[in-house]
C-alpha cells in the first residue's frame, strides 16, 4: 500500500508540475483570452495545488500587476490580483508574507490610486488578505506609504469600500508605529468604527488595538469620545470566546482611569463580565477578576457586583464559585466594599461552603473569610452564620491553606473582645499560635517601617532648609 501511495502521490506531483508550465507558457503568450483563463483556473484551483506551486506563480501574478502596455487591460489586473487574494488564504500566513515580500504590495498601492469600481475592490480585497494573515506584510504596507493611502481613501472613499478599509487598518493598527500616527493624525474614529462592523476576527484586532491604544493615559478620552465603551461592550456581548476575552481586556483598560469606572458599569458591563466569570474558560474568569476589581471602586458598582457573585456562589459549578470567591476576597480591600458584601447576603452561602464544599473550593472560600475578618461587623455576621466552629475544625485540616486561612481569621476573632470567649478552644492549637506570632511580627515589622519613614522625612527637611 505505501508503495502505491508514494506512485500515486509522485504522479500527481508531475501533474501540477505540468500544469505549471503550461501556466507559464500561456501566461508569456499574446492571447489575452487564453491569460485570463489560465489565471481564472489558477485562482479556482488554489485550494487544492501545492503551496510550492502556489508559490511560483506569485512572480508571475505581481509582475502581471506592474504597470506597462501589455498589462494595462483591467481584466487581466483584476483577474491577477484575484488570483493572488485566493492564493493568500492558502498555507496557514506563509504564503500570505511570500506575496507580501513580493512587491505586489508596491503594485498595488499605485493600482488603487488610478483605479474605481470592481477592480479597486479586488485590489482592496487583495490587500486586506495580504495584511490580515501576515505580521511582515503589514510593516511592508506602512513602508510603503499604505497607511496614508488607506486613510486618504476612508476620508473621501464612497461606502462601498469602508468596511474594506478599515478592515485592512484593523490589522495595520496592531503595529506600535501605527498607533502612534492615528493617535496624531486624529484617527482614533477609525479604529473604534472598525471594531464596530465587519469580520469578527477584524473586529477583534481592532478591540485589541483599543486596549492597547487606551494604555496612554491622554489617549483614552479619545477613545471615549469616539464611542468605544459602546463599541466593546458590544463585542463583550455578541462576539465569539475569543473576541469577548480581547473586548474584556480592553474595556478593563479603559476603566482603569477612575472617570470611566461607572460609565462602563452603566453601559451594561457587569453581566457580561459575570458570564465570563460563569464561563468555562479559566483565562475568561481572569479577565472578569480583574475588572470587577477595578469597577469596584464606585460603591453602587461594587453593590451590584457582589450581587452577581451571590448568584454564582449559590450555582451548582465549583469553579465558577471559586472565581467568584476571590473576587470577593479582592473586594474585601475597599473599606466601602465591607458593608456591600455583607449587605449582598454573601456571608451566610460563604459559610455554608465551608461547611459542605469541596476541598479546593473550601480553600477559595477561607481566605475571603479571612480577609473579611479584619472588619468588625463582618466578624459579627460571620460568628452568627456560625463560622467560628468550623474555622476552629479547620485548624486541624491536612491543608495548610486552609489551616492558616482558619488560623489568620481566628486570630482576629481572638482580638475582638465582644467574640474572643467564643474561640477559647482554639487558643492552644499549635497552628493558631504559629498565625498569631507571625501576625504580631508582621505588625511589628509594619510599624517600625512607618516610624522610619516618618523620622526620615523629617530628617530629609531638617536637612534641606529649602524644603520647609
Amino acid at each position: 500500500m505505501a508503495v502505491v501511495r508514494v506512485e500515486e502521490e509522485t504522479e500527481m506531483s508531475t501533474k501540477w508540475e505540468e500544469a505549471f508550465h503550461q501556466f507559464e507558457n500561456v501566461i508569456e503568450s499574446d492571447s489575452e483570452v487564453l491569460r485570463l483563463q489560465s489565471i481564472r483556473t489558477l485562482a479556482h484551483l488554489s485550494k487544492q495545488a501545492p503551496e510550492s506551486i502556489l508559490e511560483r506563480t506569485v512572480p508571475i501574478l505581481v509582475a502581471l500587476l506592474e504597470s506597462s502596455p501589455r498589462n494595462s487591460s483591467p481584466l487581466i489586473l483584476k483577474a491577477s490580483a484575484y488570483c493572488l487574494k485566493c492564493i493568500t488564504c492558502q498555507g496557514e500566513g506563509r504564503l500570505a508574507e511570500i506575496v507580501g515580500l513580493s512587491g505586489a504590495i508596491a503594485s498595488i498601492l499605485s493600482l488603487l490610486q488610478h483605479s474605481e469600481g470592481s477592480l479597486q475592490r479586488v485590489l482592496l480585497k487583495c490587500l486586506r488578505n495580504i495584511v490580515s494573515f501576515a505580521d511582515a506584510s503589514r510593516i511592508v504596507l506602512v513602508r510603503e506609504g499604505g497607511l496614508e493611502v488607506i486613510l486618504n481613501m476612508l476620508n473621501s472613499s464612497p461606502d462601498g469600500f469602508r468596511q474594506l478599509l478599515l478592515e485592512i487598518l484593523s490589522a495595520l493598527v496592531l503595529l506600535r508605529e501605527v498607533r502612534r500616527v492615528i493617535v496624531t493624525l486624529g484617527g482614533i474614529h477609525f479604529v473604534v468604527e472598525s471594531a464596530r462592523s465587519g469580520s469578527m476576527i477584524s473586529r477583534a484586532r481592532a478591540a485589541q488595538s483599543i486596549g492597547l491604544l487606551g494604555l496612554v493615559r491622554r489617549v483614552r478620552h479619545m477613545l471615549v469620545d469616539s464611542g468605544g465603551i459602546q463599541v466593546l461592550i458590544d463585542l463583550l456581548r455578541v462576539g465569539d470566546m475569543p473576541t469577548k476575552f480581547v473586548a474584556g481586556n480592553a474595556l478593563g483598560v479603559i476603566s482603569s482611569h477612575v472617570d470611566y469606572v461607572r460609565p462602563v458599569a452603566l453601559a451594561g458591563a457587569i453581566p457580561l463580565y459575570s458570564e465570563l466569570l460563569h464561563g468555562p474558560e479559566p483565562m475568561g474568569k481572569e479577565i472578569a477578576e480583574d475588572v470587577f476589581c477595578i469597577l469596584a471602586v464606585a460603591e453602587e458598582n461594587a453593590t451590584s457586583i457582589a450581587e452577581h457573585l451571590v448568584q454564582i456562589l449559590r450555582g451548582s459549578d465549583d469553579e465558577a464559585k471559586a472565581a467568584a470567591a476571590d473576587v470577593l476576597w479582592g473586594l474585601s480591600g475597599y473599606k466601602h466594599s465591607l458593608s456591600v458584601v455583607r449587605n449582598s447576603g454573601a456571608i451566610p452561602v460563604l459559610v455554608e461552603i465551608l461547611r459542605s464544599g469541596s476541598l479546593d473550593l473550601r480553600e477559595k472560600v477561607s481566605g475571603a473569610v479571612a480577609q473579611l475578618s479584619y472588619n468588625e461587623a463582618d466578624r459579627v455576621a460571620l460568628a452568627d452564620g456560625g463560622a467560628i466552629p468550623l474555622l476552629v475544625e479547620m485548624l486541624q485540616d491536612e491543608s495548610e491553606e486552609l489551616r492558616d486561612n482558619a488560623a489568620e481569621a481566628l486570630v482576629n476573632f481572638s482580638e475582638d473582645r465582644l467574640l474572643c470567649d467564643r474561640i477559647s478552644n482554639a487558643l492552644n492549637v499549635p497552628s493558631f499560635q504559629r498565625m498569631q506570632d507571625r501576625l504580631t511580627q508582621i505588625r511589628a515589622s509594619d510599624a517600625h517601617l512607618a516610624s522610619s519613614l516618618r523620622r526620615m522625612s523629617i530628617e530629609q527637611l531638617t536637612w534641606d532648609p529649602g524644603l520647609v
